[in-house]
């Protein structure tokens, strides 16, 4: 097992997960949604429900990313 590789696959996972999130969130408030409302609104539902969409849209982005940076066996042409 390469530890190093594990912990740079888990710190950009973490790292691609919160900026999704946060970006969710801004997309939120920028409709005036606030996730941080103390009452269970719907206005409040839809902005939990675009933080983790966020987060999983981000998460996907840099595993893919990541992927593609490896060299792929398949495409060697051989």
């Amino acid at each position: 097992m390469n530890y190093k590789l594990m912990l740079i696959e888990g710190l950009s996972d973490a790292a691609g997960f919160l900026i999704g999130a946060l970006m969710g969130a801004g997309v939120g408030m920028v409709f005036g949604w606030d996730i941080y409302d103390a009452s269970y609104s719907n206005s409040n539902i839809v902005s939990v429900v675009l933080v983790v969409l966020g987060g999983g849209f981000g998460l996907q982005m840099v595993r893919r990313w990541r992927n593609r940076s490896k060299p792929n066996p398949d495409r060697t042409g051989n």
